[in-house]
């Protein structure tokens, strides 16, 4: 992948391992969207579709109002997700 798509992967691997709390995490994940979406789109467009949906909408913007636990269950979720395109490709 890109070096845009990178950081934003270990963003989000960072926050999931424990590294970052989730506070920091959805402020630092919303300001880094922002700011590498268009980048991450001419790196690889379907792609960095596919992890706007599932780990911003669909995961940090989803997440409001669930506990911790459950915000963290989801963004594994949506993140293993998006990992295994990474891995396997669209099929």
């Amino acid at each position: 992948m890109g070096k845009n798509i990178d950081y934003m992967m270990e963003l989000v691997n960072e926050y999931l391992s424990g590294k970052t709390p989730r506070y920091i995490f959805e402020l630092d994940f919303q300001t880094e969207i922002l700011a590498r979406y268009k980048k991450m789109v001419r790196e690889d467009r379907n792609y960095a579709e596919y992890f706007y949906d599932l780990l911003s909408e669909d995961g940090v913007d989803a997440g409001d109002g669930l506990s911790d636990t459950r915000f963290k269950q989801l963004i594994r979720r949506q993140y293993n997700k998006v990992k295994s395109v990474a891995d396997d490709g669209f099929r």
